[in-house]
């Protein structure tokens, strides 16, 4: 029995040695779960950090505008951020300031906490909405001035085509006029300056028209770099080419602009039904003290609620409707 235990206990020492040793093992696969899952979640913070640049730049080395995004300089976002946090905090007291007056309608001590709890809230609020809403405004005004000034560029193309001068010359031609009709700072100007740049170091002028077509957001752009791009070199017509892209964007922007002004006036419409809440408001408290009591009631508050969202509501539906996108 003695010999029998002896020879037992090594075999219990090497269970015991083997079951620690897998423990072990599903410790370190835990651990290194743990490590990739982690490892993961760096990456995905570092992809969602990565932002498009503002600027890049050309074979030339020269700075080109990327038009398809815009970020604001810190200065702007002070502006912008201070003016709608003055003009939400303005209307988010005329609409909830004076809650919590006692019997006598007298303010108390819960009534300035509010009003300063209700400004900071719909101040903050009011500027955080409203500077992407305003990054959106200048994008497309961007893109419409940029678009207009490249069917600018096509129209003097055409005309120096057709007068008898190369694909060359007549970039530089375009340049001169339309320095006449822009100012230095045009994007336009700007955009022939690093083409002409381009071509002067023995770039492919067909590549310097791509990457403007993809940096500017605008498929009309990008369509006529592609169709140029691969006409250019196997001897298509240019001059028919540039003409009738022209053509097409010509009629569109006709078209956009035809739709512009038969709406015109709804826009106009929907901004005066969107201000006239808070006018109608701020007429009944400035006239009637008794009146605007009932705004701070329970049942006040939950109209005023209702009411300012609906507005809200509408006024979202209204921009997507009359959002024009040819």
């Amino acid at each position: 029995m003695k010999k029998q235990k002896r020879q037992g206990e090594p075999l219990e020492e090497g269970m015991q040695a083997s079951g620690q040793e897998m423990a072990v093992e599903i410790v370190e696969e835990k651990a290194d779960q743990k490590t990739k899952k982690a490892g993961k979640k760096e990456k995905q913070k570092k992809e969602k950090k990565i932002l498009e640049p503002q600027y890049y730049h050309s074979a030339t080395n020269m700075q080109t505008l990327n038009y398809k995004v815009y970020y604001m300089k810190k200065l702007e976002k002070v502006f912008y951020f201070a003016l709608a946090c003055a003009v939400g905090a303005a209307v988010g007291y005329l609409f909830y300031g004076g809650i919590g007056k006692d019997a006598y309608g007298n303010p108390t001590i819960l009534t300035y906490c509010m009003n300063v709890l209700v400004m900071a809230g719909m101040g903050i609020l009011a500027g955080s909405k409203f500077l992407p809403i305003r990054t959106k405004q200048i994008l497309n005004k961007r893109r419409r001035e940029l678009n207009e000034q490249f069917r600018s560029m096509l129209e003097g193309l055409t005309t120096s085509l057709g007068a008898g001068n190369n694909v060359m010359d007549s970039f530089l031609n375009v340049r001169e006029d339309l320095k006449m009709q822009y100012q230095e700072d045009a994007y336009i100007l700007q955009e022939l300056e690093v083409l002409i740049k381009g071509i002067e170091h023995n770039i492919a002028i067909e590549e310097m028209l791509y990457d403007f077509g993809v940096r500017s957001g605008n498929d009309d752009i990008l369509n006529f770099a592609e169709v140029f791009r691969v006409s250019y070199r196997k001897g298509g017509n240019i001059r028919d080419i540039i003409q009738n892209t022209h053509s097409i964007l010509s009629q569109k922007m006709e078209i956009r602009e035809d739709i512009e002004t038969m709406v015109a006036s709804n826009k106009m419409e929907q901004n005066i039904m969107i201000v006239m809440p808070v006018i109608l408001v701020a007429l009944i408290k400035g006239m009637s003290a008794e009146f605007a009591g009932n705004f701070v009631t329970a049942a006040g508050i939950a109209s005023t609620t209702i009411g300012v969202a609906c507005f809200a509501g509408a006024y979202v539906l209204g921009q997507k409707i009359l959002d024009i996108n040819i």
